[in-house]
């Protein structure tokens, strides 16, 4: 099996996020995009010592999974994977991904349910589209960018999972800019002026916040633009448009300077009677209705906060943190963009509630100066996690539970790891589908410390221990062959006797003594610890 190789296999089962799985003569081959039960043919595109990845060409037999998807951008949109399984089985797959990562981590708990979406299309209340061609040198699109690609553009007339709106303002808008001539911004010559198209709309209120973005290479006809839109016939109503010029050559929508063209450059949202002020670049739940769902998770897992101090760490608009002000003592929110800040600080004012105060700042840094300690910490960071060194500052607040709310499975995983070195074991799972006909889903997981006086009452049958004992030893070969195979690395018998010291392992008096007095013996380095140490769990040694 070498680079360029083509191949057809059946995939056996889908791993997160959306990796198909096929074995190739014994060889486990990752195959993005592929759906269990499909038979695929794919062609090798990485192949390194651990890991083979192929690329989908094409799927020659669908999975008796399948159904006709309800879009017709689907398969080549790459906005949504899902859209061909009923929801039933999507969420059955979303949860059963994420018990398999739990699992491949070594972790040990249950996820008690998996909680729906209240609707599955038309949710999500922000999308942001892109300028662009179809194909090279195409006429101008403006979409979502197809699957697998970085530069084309799909442009879509009939999106479902944004309100119909949505699809009517961004045709008419598609449609003003093809007969202006306008071209759109290419990524390689950094020449055009024409970058993203940024709708938000309030679900409770219908009312939307247009954000167009370009760079300063051409000039916008602005009475003629707001006209045009307003012209446009929508059940909801267009309470302001936005013109955000962004000269940056990284693709990410961000601001030199935002002209508000027509009315207000913000909207209301309602949460629990709450109303929240929603802005352009402030963060907040991209399905509201789904939201509510999880909030209400959320406020299960806090529990009693009655005279508690709360910390909401990356609290974006502060949803969170104004939710659980009104039973608790005080709630504190930090979130590193300023707008989001600001908007949190009026939100908590029109909501009358006196005791949420909000820092501006970097967790990272914000951490160092909040003083006081947290009875109660919300963690709910973006996609990547917490940062390690954050990390590290939460865990020393030494708090006895918090509630960590992730939207990306592995780097939640991965933070849960930290946090059982340091004492924290999840005492609650669950997930919310947020974001039906994706590959994504939330997990909220309440962490509690574990302390010393802990006790866990556990019956043995000493008969039975003995008898199964002498199967949980593997020998140095077995766990040097279970570390080359699971990580690639080559581990000597030196470096497992010093993993199996740490762990409380009995190992020879003298097995692996240096020769000499003076001799200097390497000592295991982490990774391969690591990898050791995985193997004995493998073996059921720790």
């Amino acid at each position: 099996m070498k680079k360029g190789d083509i191949f057809e296999g059946k995939v056996i089962r889908t791993e997160f996020p959306n990796k198909g799985i096929i074995d190739i003569e014994g060889q486990k081959v990752i195959v993005k995009n592929a759906l269990e039960g499909q038979v695929v043919r794919f062609s090798i595109n990485k192949k390194r010592r651990d890991k083979v990845e192929g690329r989908l060409l094409e799927v020659i037999e669908p999975s008796p999974l399948e159904q006709p998807a309800t879009c017709k951008h689907f398969g080549i949109c790459g906005g949504c994977r899902y859209q061909n399984l009923s929801y039933e089985q999507q969420l059955d797959l979303k949860k059963r991904q994420v018990e398999e990562l739990i699992e491949k981590n070594g972790l040990s708990f249950d996820i008690e349910n998996i909680y729906g979406s209240p609707i599955t299309e038309g949710y999500r209340n922000k999308m942001e589209f892109t300028f662009g061609d179809e194909e090279k040198d195409g006429p101008l699109a403006l979409g979502m960018h197809k699957k697998n690609s970085f530069y084309d553009i799909v442009t879509l007339d009939d999106c479902r999972i944004v309100d119909p709106d949505f699809n009517v303002l961004l045709q008419a808008i598609l449609k003003y800019f093809k007969e202006k001539g306008e071209t759109y911004f290419h990524k390689i010559r950094h020449e055009g002026f024409l970058r993203h198209l940024v709708m938000r709309r309030s679900v409770k209120t219908g009312d939307i916040l247009i954000n167009l973005v370009t760079t300063t290479q051409s000039r916008l006809d602005e009475s003629e633009f707001v006209n045009m839109i307003l012209s446009q016939k929508i059940d909801g109503k267009v309470v302001g448009i936005l013109h955000t010029l962004n000269d940056n050559l990284a693709d990410v929508v961000q601001s030199d300077e935002t002209k508000t063209l027509y009315g207000q450059d913000y909207f209301y949202e309602y949460l629990y009677n709450m109303r929240f002020k929603i802005s352009p670049f402030s963060f907040f739940q991209t399905n509201t209705l789904g939201a509510e769902v999880l909030y209400d998770q959320v406020r299960e897992y806090v529990g009693e906060t009655k005279d508690k101090l709360v910390y909401d760490l990356y609290t974006g608009t502060g949803t969170i943190a104004q939710m659980l002000a009104p039973v608790a003592s005080k709630v504190v929110g930090v979130e590193i963009v300023e707008e989001a800040v600001e908007a949190a600080k009026k939100n908590a004012v029109d909501n009358h509630l006196d005791n949420c105060e909000f820092i501006a700042g970097d967790v990272l840094k914000v951490v160092d100066n909040l003083a006081q300690k947290p009875d109660i910490l919300v963690l709910d960071p973006p996609r990547d996690g917490i940062h390690p060194k954050a990390l590290t500052k939460i865990i020393n607040f030494n708090v006895d539970e918090m509630v960590y709310v992730s939207c990306k499975p592995t780097s939640l995983m991965r933070d849960l790891l930290v946090f059982r070195e340091a004492g924290y074991e999840v005492k609650r799972c669950c997930l919310v589908d947020m974001f039906p006909g994706t590959v994504h889903v939330e997990t909220v997981v309440l962490l509690s410390q574990q302390k010393p006086d802990d006790t866990i009452e556990i019956d043995l049958d000493l008969d039975e221990l003995d008898a199964t004992s002498a199967e949980l030893k593997a020998t140095y070969q077995e766990i040097k062959d279970y570390v080359l195979k699971e990580f690639g690395l080559k581990v000597s018998s030196l470096y497992i006797s010093q993993v199996k010291r740490k762990c409380g392992i009995e190992v020879g008096e003298n097995y692996n003594l240096p020769k000499s007095e003076n001799a200097r013996v390497p000592q295991c380095p982490k990774e391969k610890e690591d990898a050791i140490k995985a193997a004995l769990k493998y073996y059921a040694m720790i």
